[in-house]
């Protein structure tokens, strides 16, 4: 008798088709092999020596002394801007959500009107993922001027390309049945979508947004850098004095902030997703008072921030005009320089990804319950990873640029210690959803933990590896092109001055050319997770 296999979910939460084995492992060879592949390219074309990381040793050492011990300048002043930080956070959360809703119902395959509205949504969805929140952010300046409204409007527009997706990915997971028992009662197709269709989707709409106030948190830091409020701005003013230690006070008071926010997120992801038996006639007052606590704090953050809600849409001919600045798209300003910043873009984030590979898995590994030899071990991993995820790729960039000069290796260096933080997180929460029964049955028979781990925690989760390996590149190479803004190679430096210096249509040309990249990118690696996981 056969016996069905349940279908797997991939690190971004998509249902998989399972494959034959045989094309699987074919699979997963040529991945490994063209990403071998990609990242010695990768390493030749950067020039990146070992040496040049051994020689700036000495370099990061001396910068650690002068960070140690941190130092807090005007507390008063930092936990203002860390307040106003998290109420950025929160603000273009909502915002986003807000605007996404709308969009998922016309980007889902079951719910869309028509299939061209079906395509135009996605790619709206896409575009808002492709471009980076601090390009967003640094158009958003020159439209509105300095300030929190810039930085709020761009984590919201940036912010649609992740919720709009995963919206849209949750209303094509639902069970229909109750839409058609709705439907059969003669409701018309709002009422269909608000009493068929809401009620299934909130439970991951909601943990979906509370992981995207957690992300926006740590974006926000980076925003104030280009002028869009927040505690980016101190912290960039801290550094070019150099003032190091005063910069590590402040990016320990935003650790702090992110690991109450951790603990936040998982209780708050315990009481509205996963009440227990004895909970359940709870959740929906449990629901109601988050609902009404985020419009508590919607509206607080509105005032605290100083935004006049309508500001919000009466910002919007400003921003069409800033964006109408962009095109026609100028490809021809800097020639030659810009595709080779561009190469070197692509090339920071594939190397970048694959030593963040090499980082990532054992810290992950020893992250997870399921793995870890001693729960002290799990802790202290899930402690660095949190550590590493409350420093932003852009401020890791300017401390390796300090360390070891301009250049791209100081992107790939950022990218690929940030990426400890960011897959080290996928891997441990995939090595903690694998089936324990395989583990047990290997400790049966006397395994020690080298044959658990190789036994059976690895080939269960090495799907939902390769899956986070692939999304990871795709982050990477969105995060590569801002790097360069502060000299840590790539197309960035290009595009920031491009703005700064009201060159708007050669930005346009940048921008489009790093959307095609992103969109290219992430549309391979969507293909190659359908074929291997």
């Amino acid at each position: 008798m056969s016996t069905l296999t349940p279908p797997q979910l991939t690190a971004r939460g998509e249902r998989a088709t399972v494959r034959p084995p045989n094309r699987h492992r074919r699979m997963l060879t040529v991945v490994a092999v063209t990403g071998v592949l990609a990242t010695v390219a990768s390493w030749w074309y950067l020039g990146f020596s070992p040496a040049l990381l051994i020689e700036g040793a000495d370099a990061v050492g001396r910068l650690l002394e002068r960070m140690l011990p941190p130092v807090a300048e005007e507390p008063g002043r930092t936990v203002d801007l860390v307040v106003e930080t998290l109420l950025m956070a929160l603000l273009g959360t909502v915002l986003a959500a807000a605007m996404s809703i709308p969009l998922a119902f016309l980007a889902a395959r079951n719910t869309t009107p028509h299939p061209v509205v079906m395509a135009a949504a996605r790619g709206v969805i896409t575009f808002c993922r492709a471009v980076p929140d601090l390009v967003f952010a640094v158009v958003f300046v020159r439209a509105l001027g300095i300030g929190v409204l810039a930085g709020v409007l761009a984590l919201a527009l940036h912010s649609i390309g992740m919720l709009g997706k995963l919206f849209a990915d949750a209303i094509e997971e639902i069970d229909e049945g109750p839409r058609e028992a709705v439907r059969t009662t003669g409701a018309g197709r709002l009422s269909v979508l608000i009493s068929g269709v809401v009620p299934q989707v909130v439970p991951s709409w909601i943990g979906t947004f509370i992981h995207r106030v957690d992300i926006n948190l740590r974006m926000s830091v980076v925003l104030g850098f280009v002028g869009a409020g927040g505690i980016g701005f101190a912290l960039q003013s801290t550094l070019r004095s150099l003032s190091y230690d005063s910069a590590l006070g402040m990016m320990l008071a935003v650790l702090v902030v992110l690991a109450a926010m951790e603990v936040a997120t998982v209780v708050l992801r315990r009481l509205l997703l996963q009440p227990s038996p004895r909970q359940q006639h709870r959740e929906r007052r449990t629901r109601w008072i988050f609902g009404i606590g985020l419009v508590v704090a919607t509206a607080y953050a509105f005032v605290e921030l100083r935004i006049d809600p309508l500001a919000v849409v009466t910002s919007i001919p400003d921003l069409v005009d800033a964006a109408a600045r962009l095109v026609p798209p100028d490809f021809g300003r800097v020639g030659d320089q810009l595709w080779e910043a561009v190469l070197q873009t692509i090339a920071i984030g594939v190397f970048a990804t694959a030593g963040g590979i090499v980082l990532s898995i054992p810290v992950g590994l020893l992250a997870a319950r399921t793995v870890a030899p001693h729960p002290a071990v799990a802790w202290a991993a899930r402690g660095l990873m949190l550590a590493v995820r409350s420093v932003p790729e852009l401020i890791l960039a300017v401390v390796f640029v300090a360390a070891v000069g301009l250049g791209p290796v100081a992107g790939v260096c950022a990218l690929g210690i940030g990426s400890i933080g960011f897959l080290g997180k996928l891997v441990a929460d995939a090595a903690e959803e694998i089936d324990p029964g395989r583990v047990e049955a290997v400790r049966a028979v006397g395994g020690g933990w080298w044959q658990v781990l190789f036994s059976a925690v690895l080939p269960q989760a090495m799907p939902n590896l390769v899956g986070s390996s692939l999304y990871l590149l795709d982050v990477n190479i969105r995060q590569s092109t801002v790097l360069g803004i502060v000299g840590a190679g790539g197309v960035g430096f290009l595009l920031y001055e491009a703005v700064r210096t009201l060159n708007f249509e050669f930005a346009g040309a940048i921008i489009l050319i790093v959307f095609i990249i992103v969109y290219v990118i992430e549309r391979l690696a969507g293909w190659i997770r359908s074929q291997v996981i």
